[in-house]
């Protein structure tokens, strides 16, 4: 496998350049071994050095002068064609059609035997997943024939894998407009339902290869179908993010929901990292010379980490060894395997050493035994397999009970906070997610001892099992080596196989109860998040306090700040400070005020609900609402907030932010770290590796889905957008401050940093507003003379020119006409524009009635007359595809699918705690959602709590589109009052129904 580089070489250099483009060419003065060689070649089953291997570096540019003179080109006039590989994709080493190639060097191939050639050679190894090749844009642009490209394969608008690499358009274009045909097979799978794949297309070769398959794994433990983990992981190997396979890459992935999504790919990266650190920990042990066939056999075993903990325990650098190994070192193994395969043979008494510890008595010897047979059962697979199994259908409980340690060590409050936890048992399939992160909390404190108890039936039954099956000498053995048989089985259990069971018990309970804890903190972040805006308002945000005074800041409809102040409401001074605020109202003409739920909310709230019962605004009509400034502080004094609102002062920056947090929730949240928004639960005891990741992708999938205006969005909200970042959202707004608004999305290509994947992610979820630029388009139509009107941007309108090519690598500069293209405005992904405008002329609609009730009446006669089916049939596209087109077109411009969520509670008068009686029905919002319960704020200054168990499916909302079926914070709902506590200021409630 030493010449695989070699070859792999010389298929990179089969790329030259000519009059500066890209162009094929055959393989000439190679030596007729090394033909032979390479026609032979073939890859084996599993090499795991080739990966290793450093790839070859085709995409610096001062190589290819080298490869222009060593590859001769064709010279008889006729055009030679370059099929190029999608970037990011694995490299295929067209063996099998070097032998080919050589035999038909003066032969002039057309575009179409290109194309065969290239599938067939790429077909054997398209499954093979190696490390990606960065490839240069310079060395890998195509041309292709003008008489052959209007009738090439056009691309899919789903990812095939199908085994042969994926054609593309020159990079500097890189447009998705022709959206190929996917391969459905109507037999099999009608359109429809899900696209599924061949059985060997769930096979998924991993660049480190281990004894379990990963596709198979990941399906166990996420409950999701086998095909559908294989495309998922196709998919996120070709570096796609969830928002955008979410939207357009569903039949792909069977329909599944984000947060489906999103455990997929972080159990695939669990699995990906104990495979890593499998093969570091071979390689290390393999170094020191320690490593045995069995050894590797059971590390290639490892799923989790503690597995691979347990196996390689005893390996570890400046360990004294286990007390088998030392039995070992002894030479006691051979009689521990005679004592298994030929026990009348065996006799112990031979090994004694007088002079020799450990050897000396024959009681040493037989411990010594003990302890390598006790290390051998605890390390075989099918005995661990066995145990496991057994547990699962067993009664085996987690107990924990208060630490005995002194007063002085650990916080009375702290004992108080864990008074459930000092006398807790319960069986690990019934134990709930919050209770094990409240004892993991107590454990880490010191406060609480914990265990895992195995009863000893179980124990009973494992010994029996290996003494009648597993472990059972395959000859008569005399009492004395069944008893020490007996005595490793115990040993074993004891001291190597219960400790085991004790940490993947806990391992694994931990693990769920985080992922489902950050799950949780995603779910109410999403809901959050997608708060419906109140947009049109003049809005006058209230940061509450005492000494320091209250702050205000009146924003204006557009999130201007036209005015702040502050005013001392709780200090003897509130009649006085009342005309203020009166004046502040009346002169901005603001009728709303948003009140921070921070220090003083209380009296704050009474305030304003006791001047608006007494109708003292009048003639405004005031309404009020309680909003969360969780993080208002934290963002007030960041350095976004000093670059946003310079010169103002950070109390009256939290002010604003609070007011904004109510116009538009979305872009103001964004401004802050998730984990600091407060709508978490044990945030703080859970992997910040794994919250930090889940929350960005939360954020980045809601940014996403409502989709952001490039031309007036801010650089804070954009860097959230898929397959964009800080640098990429900081270039774009360069570009924009340089050149004026974007007019189409084609510009977004001659943005620096924004290559062919980033914008087939970024593309679909940016949108231009056809309102803003009409002005700016119709100057730039006039000066150049073509007053058009409205035309469609296509592949044909795009101009290429002369390309500079210098030393370094360069973009290519390319001239897109500035015309706009409605289908900008919408949530149709370019790579579909073709699509759309067939469906178009199928339904006689035109460009201009996009989002118009007369679209809406087209599509939905056409619809009725069709059917989805049949119509994605003859447009050669998928039913998804065309469900998003139908929702692009039909929907108006300034559609806003976070008007299905609910609004903030306005109010103008409050409700004391005291006031409330048990059985009061009363209406709320959810402020927070945990595993244990729901927090829902009732307007009386603390929130009542509704237990899980009142928490029913039959009780949520059918009719109402959510993104997830549990309640999240900020829905309306409607609950009856269980117990009043109020010395401890607990209020219980029942869920009546969601609003």
């Amino acid at each position: 496998m030493s010449s695989l580089p070699r070859r792999a070489k010389v298929q990179v250099q089969g790329v030259v350049l000519k009059d500066e483009f890209s162009s094929f060419s055959e393989l000439s003065s190679a030596s007729e071994e090394d033909d032979k060689e390479d026609s032979a070649w073939e890859p084996q089953k599993k090499v795991p050095r080739s990966r290793k291997q450093p790839p070859p570096k085709e995409s610096k540019p001062k190589r290819m002068p080298q490869v222009k003179k060593n590859a001769p080109q064709i010279s008889d006039g006729s055009e030679v064609v370059v099929v190029k590989e999608e970037l990011n994709s694995s490299v295929a080493i067209a063996d099998t059609a070097l032998e080919d190639r050589k035999n038909k060097l003066n032969t002039v191939q057309t575009l179409k035997t290109a194309k065969t050639k290239r599938k067939c050679a790429a077909q054997p190894h398209a499954v093979r997943r190696t490390k990606k090749l960065k490839v240069d844009e310079e060395t890998s642009k195509a041309s292709y024939l003008e008489g052959e490209s209007n009738s090439s394969e056009t691309p899919s608008t789903s990812t095939v894998w199908g085994g042969t690499c994926k054609k593309e358009k020159n990079d500097d274009e890189f447009t998705f407009g022709q959206s190929p045909l996917k391969k459905i097979k109507t037999e099999t799978c009608p359109q429809g339902q899900p696209v599924k794949f061949p059985a060997n297309a769930n096979h998924i070769k991993e660049e480190v290869e281990m004894n379990w398959d990963i596709v198979q794994v990941l399906s166990e433990r996420t409950n999701i179908e086998p095909w559908v983990c294989a495309n998922t992981i196709r998919l996120f190997n070709d570096d796609n993010t969830i928002p955008f396979i979410i939207r357009y890459r569903k039949e792909l992935i069977n329909n599944l929901d984000a947060d489906s999504l999103r455990e997929v790919q972080q159990t695939l990266e669990e699995l990906r990292a104990v495979a890593k650190k499998v093969h570091s920990t071979i390689q290390k042990i393999k170094k020191e010379g320690k490593m045995s066939e069995c050894l590797l056999k059971a590390m290639l075993n490892c799923k989790t980490f503690e597995e691979l903990e347990h196996v390689s325990a005893p390996y570890k650098t400046g360990s004294k060894g286990t007390k088998a190994q030392r039995a070992r070192q002894l030479g006691l193994e051979g009689a521990a395997r005679a004592l298994l395969e030929k026990p009348g043979e065996l006799s112990l008494l031979s090994y004694i050493r007088p002079d020799v510890k450990g050897l000396s008595t024959l009681q040493d010897i037989e411990i010594g035994v003990q302890h390598i047979l006790a290390d051998m059962i605890a390390k075989d697979k099918d005995t661990l397999d066995f145990i496991r199994n057994l547990c699962q259908n067993r009664h085996v409980c987690i107990q924990s009970s208060l630490a005995k340690v002194s007063s002085k060590k650990v916080n009375e409050k702290d004992v108080d906070k864990f008074l459930l936890y000092q006398h807790f048992s319960c069986n690990i399939r019934n134990i709930h997610h919050h209770q094990i992160l409240a004892i993991n909390r107590g454990e880490n404190l010191k406060v609480l001892t914990v265990k895992v108890n195995i009863s000893d039936g179980v124990k009973d039954e494992f010994c029996r099992w290996c003494i009648q099956n597993r472990w059972r000498p395959r000859s008569f053995a005399r009492p004395e080596l069944m008893k020490i048989l007996r005595n490793s089985l115990n040993d074993s259990f004891k001291r190597l196989i219960y400790p085991l069971l004790c940490r993947e018990f806990r391992a694994k309970l931990t693990s769920d109860a985080e992922k489902e804890s950050v799950m949780m903190f995603g779910r109410n972040l999403r809901q959050l998040l997608l708060t419906s805006p109140v947009p049109g308002r003049t809005l006058m945000g209230v940061d509450p306090g005492y000494k320091h005074g209250c702050k205000l800041a009146i924003i204006s409809p557009t999130s201007q700040i036209l005015h702040t102040d502050v005013v001392y409401l709780h200090c003897g001074q509130g009649f006085r400070e009342a005309e203020k605020i009166k004046m502040l109202l009346l002169n901005f003409n603001c009728s709303t005020v948003v009140i921070g739920n921070g220090t003083a909310c209380r009296e704050t709230e009474a305030y304003f609900a006791d001047l608006i019962m007494k109708n003292y605004f009048a003639p405004l009509d005031v309404v009020y609402c309680i909003v969360s400034e969780a993080g208002a502080s934290i963002y007030s004094v960041s350095p976004e907030a000093n670059k946003e609102m310079p010169g103002l002062d950070p109390n009256l920056r939290s002010a604003v932010s609070i007011a904004r947090r109510v116009q538009d929730p979305l872009a103001e949240l964004v401004k802050i770290e998730p984990k600091h928004i407060g709508v978490g639960m044990y945030q703080h005891d859970v992997s910040q590796t794994l919250l930090k990741a889940t929350l960005d992708s939360v954020v980045e999938e809601c940014v996403s889905f409502v989709g952001v205006d490039i031309n007036i969005c801010s650089e804070v909200l954009l860097r959230h957008i898929a397959g964009l970042n800080a640098n990429r959202a900081k270039n774009i707004i360069e570009w924009r401050e340089k050149n004026g608004p974007f007019i189409n999305r084609e510009q977004l290509k001659k943005v620096k940093g924004l290559g062919p994947k980033s914008f087939q992610q970024c593309a679909g979820f940016i949108r231009i507003n056809q309102d803003y630029i009409q002005t700016f388009c119709s100057q730039q139509t006039e000066t150049s003379g073509q007053i058009q009107g409205v035309a469609v941007t296509s592949s044909a309108d795009v101009e290429v020119t002369n390309e500079k090519q210098g030393k370094k690598k360069s973009k290519t500069v390319a001239n897109v006409l500035l015309k706009p293209n409605p289908l900008d405005k919408t949530c149709i992904h370019p790579e579909s524009y073709d699509i759309a405008m067939r469906f178009l002329s199928s339904i006689g609609g035109t460009l201009y009635e996009i989002g118009k009730p007369e679209m809406q009446q087209k599509i939905n006669s056409f619809l009725e007359k069709e059917g989805m089916e049949k119509i994605a049939e003859r447009l050669q596209t998928t039913v998804h595809t065309l469900q998003v087109i139908i929702d692009g077109l039909s929907q108006p411009e300034s559609f806003d699918f976070r008007t299905d969520f609910d609004k903030p509670d306005f109010k103008r008068s409050i409700v004391c705690l005291e006031d409330l009686q048990v059985g009061t029905v009363l209406t709320g919002k959810v402020e927070n959602a945990t595993l244990f319960g729901i927090f829902v704020d009732i307007g009386v200054g603390k929130s009542g709590l509704i237990p899980i168990r009142n928490v029913t499916e039959a009780k949520l909302s059918k009719t109402k589109k959510r993104r997830s079926l549990g309640l999240g914070p900020g829905e309306r709902v409607e609950v009856q009052v269980l117990n009043i506590d109020i010395p401890r200021s607990r209020i219980t409630l029942d869920l009546i129904r969601v609003l």
